[in-house]
């Protein structure tokens, strides 16, 4: 049995079936997760989002920010943007089983057999591994409580950019989102900045990558990510004095789509289509 990490698919369903084929995945003996960003921006969301949710057990997903886009589409919350590719699963007769699909995913998942953490973007320097899990939970339930759409409704927006332990209601809840789905730079304050995008050593002034973060709580445990298509594993910056496993290789752009082992930290990958 082994298990796999994989990178934001993106709806880039020929991909992952390939790279499926090259890591000779059982599914009655091997667990496949997903970093989040199943679907999006490329061709084939509604067949990514279908296939996961046939693999049942076989498989964990995390969301990411582009999965909960889906969610504030789907409640005609938000209009859609100009590079949306969800059209399929928004007219799809099983758009209400799959969008309650999506609500019942993590933001986190933590393995203490494996000794992994997976999330889709970050963590912010404050939290440990144990506080982090309880903030993902909170958003949880209420992803699955009839406040669901009163957040959804509130969900965007850049504010607060900083952990105050005081936090409460939907404050506290898009500060919790944003970290797990959209955080890539820190500034000397500890505040997200959301602007920044590049690959580190093309930031602005006074911006560090979250895991590069003096005093991070969560230095000593082991993270996988994605949502950060130009920091992955295979690039030649070393990413194990930080203890992460950056695996967005950015198969939507013309990349690669990559697999992880976590039973060994071998990388598997095909290249975009």
């Amino acid at each position: 049995m082994s298990t796999y990490a994989i990178g934001d698919v993106q709806g880039c369903f020929k991909e992952l079936q390939k790279l499926l084929d090259k890591i000779n995945f059982d599914e009655t003996n091997d667990r496949l997760w997903f970093v989040g960003d199943l679907v999006n921006r490329g061709p084939d969301s509604l067949e990514v989002l279908n296939f996961v949710i046939k693999l049942g057990k076989s498989a964990i997903t995390v969301l990411g920010n582009h999965d909960l886009h889906l969610l504030a589409l789907a409640e005609e919350i938000t209009p859609p943007k100009k590079k949306d590719t969800l059209t399929s699963i928004l007219t799809s007769a099983d758009k209400q089983e799959l969008i309650t699909w999506i609500r019942q995913q993590v933001l986190m998942h933590y393995d203490n057999d494996l000794n992994f953490t997976m999330i889709h973007a970050g963590l912010p320097p404050q939290w440990n591994i144990e506080q982090a899990m309880e903030l993902a939970e909170e958003f949880e339930q209420v992803l699955n409580s009839e406040n669901y759409l009163s957040f959804l409704e509130v969900m965007y927006g850049n504010e607060p950019n900083v952990w105050d332990e005081n936090l409460t209601g939907n404050d506290r809840l898009r500060f919790i989102v944003n970290c797990f789905t959209r955080m890539r730079y820190l500034d000397d304050e500890n505040e997200i900045n959301f602007s920044e995008k590049g690959a580190p050593g093309s930031q602005g002034e006074h911006l560090t990558p979250w895991f590069m973060v003096d005093g991070r709580k969560s230095r000593h445990d082991k993270i996988i990510f994605g949502h950060w298509s130009t920091v992955h594993l295979g690039t030649i910056q070393d990413f194990r004095p930080y203890n992460v496993y950056p695996i967005d290789t950015g198969c939507l752009w013309g990349g690669e789509l990559t697999a992880l082992r976590l039973e060994d930290d071998k990388l598997f990958s095909v290249p975009a289509i």
